[in-house]
C-alpha cells in the first residue's frame, strides 16, 4: 500500500514521541542558548514552534512568550508535548496538528517563529517557508535551525544517503545557499547566520529512530567505503559516530 509522505513522517515519529521528548541532543545545545537570547529580547505575544517534535523549543519559548503554539503533523508527538508542558506547569503552550506546508492559521497570527530540526522532513521545503512567512507579522523575527549540507556533491551524497537509510521520512538537508535563497524568495530578510558542529552518537542516533539492522549495516558499509575527504569532513569514528553541520538563520519578515 502506497502512503503519502506526511503519513510516512507521522508513522516514523509518532511511536518515538517519548524518545524525542527525552533526547539529550534535542533538549540541549548551543543553538538553544542562542535562541533563548533572541526570544528573550523579542518577548513575543504569540510565538509559533513550527515542527515542534519533542517540544524543546516550545518549552523554551514559553518562558518568554505570552502564548506559544506548538505545531506538528504527528498527533502522538503533540500529545507527548502537551503532557510534558502540563508536567512542567507551562500553561501557555497549546498544540496544533498540521503540515508545515498547510498551516491552519490566519495571516499575521504570530510575532515570532522558531523552527528547529524540522524542515529536512518537509515534502515541499519552499512551500513550508512560504507558509511561515504568511502566518508571521511583517517585521517580526523568525529563527530557523537545521542540519545543513556542506554543498560539495561528494559530501552531500554521503550525508543524504546515511540520513535516508537511518530515517525513511528524511527528504533533504539543504545547503546554506538553498536556505538563504528560499527565505529571500518567500519574503524574509536574513539578518545573520551561525553554524555549529553536532556530534551524533551512532548507537543512540539509530536507536532513537529504531533504524532496522539491515539499514544500520548499509550505513556502516557506506562509512567504511567513504573516501578520506568524506571521513575527514564528517569526523567518522570507529563505532560510526560522526559530526553534522548545523546552522541557525536569523531572519525578519519583510
Amino acid at each position: 500500500m502506497q502512503r503519502a509522505h506526511e503519513d510516512v513522517v507521522a508513522d516514523q515519529f509518532g511511536p518515538r514521541a517519548k524518545a524525542y521528548v527525552e533526547s539529550a541532543v534535542h533538549a540541549q545545545g548551543e543553538d538553544l542558548a542562542a535562541l533563548e537570547t533572541i526570544v528573550a529580547q523579542a518577548a513575543p505575544a504569540h510565538a509559533l514552534d513550527l515542527g515542534t517534535g519533542g517540544g524543546h523549543v516550545a518549552y523554551l519559548l514559553a518562558r518568554h512568550a505570552r502564548k506559544v503554539t506548538a505545531c506538528d503533523l504527528s498527533a502522538e508527538m503533540l500529545a507527548a508535548v502537551a503532557a510534558t508542558a502540563r508536567g512542567r506547569g507551562l500553561a501557555n503552550i497549546e498544540t496544533a496538528e498540521a503540515r508545515a506546508e498547510r498551516l491552519p492559521f490566519e495571516a499575521g497570527t504570530f510575532d515570532f517563529i522558531a523552527c528547529r530540526f524540522s524542515a529536512h522532513h518537509w515534502q515541499d521545503f519552499e512551500g513550508g517557508v512560504r507558509q511561515a512567512r504568511r502566518v508571521i507579522k511583517a517585521g517580526a523575527p523568525a529563527v530557523f535551525i537545521d542540519v545543513f549540507s556542506p554543498g560539495r556533491a561528494l559530501l552531500d551524497t554521503h550525508l543524504q544517503a546515511v540520513e535516508l537509510l537511518r530515517d525513511g521520512s528524511h527528504v533533504r538537508d539543504y545547503a546554506m545557499s538553498e536556505w538563504t535563497d528560499a527565505l529571500a524568495r518567500c519574503g524574509f530578510a536574513v539578518r545573520g547566520c551561525r553554524i555549529w558542529r553536532l556530534r551524533m552518537d551512532f548507537p543512540v542516533w539509530t536507536a532513537r529512530m529504531r533504524t532496522p539492522e539491515e539499514n544500520i549495516r548499509m550505513i556502516r558499509a557506506l562509512q567504511a567505503a567513504a573516501s578520506s575527504e568524506v571521513r575527514s569532513h564528517f569526523s567518522i569514528e570507529p563505532d560510526g559516530s560522526f559530526m553534522l553541520d548545523t546552522l541557525m538563520i536569523e531572519a525578519v519578515a519583510a
